[in-house]
């Protein structure tokens, strides 16, 4: 694969990666698996999210999108929604703060209707070598960001899901095994995995569902926006097949998991990492 440009600032930008990320498969056919429902997607502009974002419409789902600032990415998926005849709700904002969060939910329900299926996707990293230059403002983004924006996320939509809805969380391999210059943002995944689990238990009599997914290495802006030239260079190159994954073979999981196929699944992570061994 050719190497693209290392972009400078995070989370980066779709738009500008060359060889693009594929968000979706040209063999990959819609069965309203998930019609008229709404689905609020964090981090939904690119990547995984946006990946997630053209499968649930092609599905028959109408999506709200949360985003940071990355408005050429955010249209482009909302065209993308849109040319499957969903409808698209852009909202941009910081998940850092607990204000946005709340007020994107009732933005979601206000302008959709509803709220059927959570996706808290949306994260950061900030790779570093030493321990010690984790300093504590990257320790409150990386937490913020990652694990209080899905609680945030979480509760608020509390008020409008109802039995045989659903939420689903991404999490990361990285909870699973080392990944020594990710020390903050693998304890952001680990809380992730638990606070998957332990909230499925605890909604399991509402009959609303919680998964996550953990992705190992994809290709996304987040990559070409935090490593350095060498890692995304040989990014992948570490699993069993020797590449790293793309978005379009992420998002067949969370469709999965949104859809009435997993109506007995609940609290469970499904790992798509390219044959990465993980415990738990």
């Amino acid at each position: 694969m050719k190497t693209p440009a290392k972009q400078s600032r995070q989370p980066g930008i779709e738009a500008k990666m060359d060889p693009a990320p594929e968000y979706t498969k040209s063999t990959y056919i819609g069965a309203k698996k998930l019609l008229d429902k709404v689905a609020l997607i964090t981090g939904g502009d690119s990547g995984i999210g946006r990946a997630v974002c053209v499968h649930f419409a092609r599905e028959g789902a109408d999506i709200a999108i949360v985003y940071l600032n990355e408005d050429i990415d955010a249209k482009e998926t909302k065209r993308l929604i849109e040319s499957e005849g969903r409808k698209c709700l852009l909202l941009k904002g910081d998940v850092k703060k607990a204000a946005f969060c709340k007020k994107a939910v009732s933005q979601t329900v206000n302008k959709l209707g509803k709220v059927n299926i959570l996706v808290n996707n949306a994260g950061m990293q900030a790779p570093q070598k030493d321990p010690k230059a984790i300093d504590e403002k990257q320790l409150e983004d990386t937490f913020r960001a990652n694990i209080f924006a899905y609680f945030h996320f979480a509760n608020e939509a509390l008020d409008y899901l109802s039995e045989g809805d659903c939420i689903i969380n991404t999490t990361s391999v990285t909870a699973y095994r080392s990944s020594p210059n990710l020390i903050d943002y693998s304890a952001t995944k680990g809380a992730i995995t638990s606070f998957t689990r332990s909230l499925a238990t605890n909604l399991a009599e509402k009959k609303i569902r919680v998964n996550a997914v953990a992705p190992g290495p994809v290709w996304t802006p987040l990559v070409v926006s935090t490593f350095d030239e060498k890692k995304i260079k040989s990014f992948g190159s570490e699993t069993a097949m020797k590449r790293a994954g793309q978005p379009s073979e992420l998002a067949p999981a969370y469709v999965f998991l949104a859809s009435e196929d997993a109506s007995f699944i609940t609290g469970q992570v499904i790992h798509v990492n390219g044959g990465e061994v993980v415990n738990g």
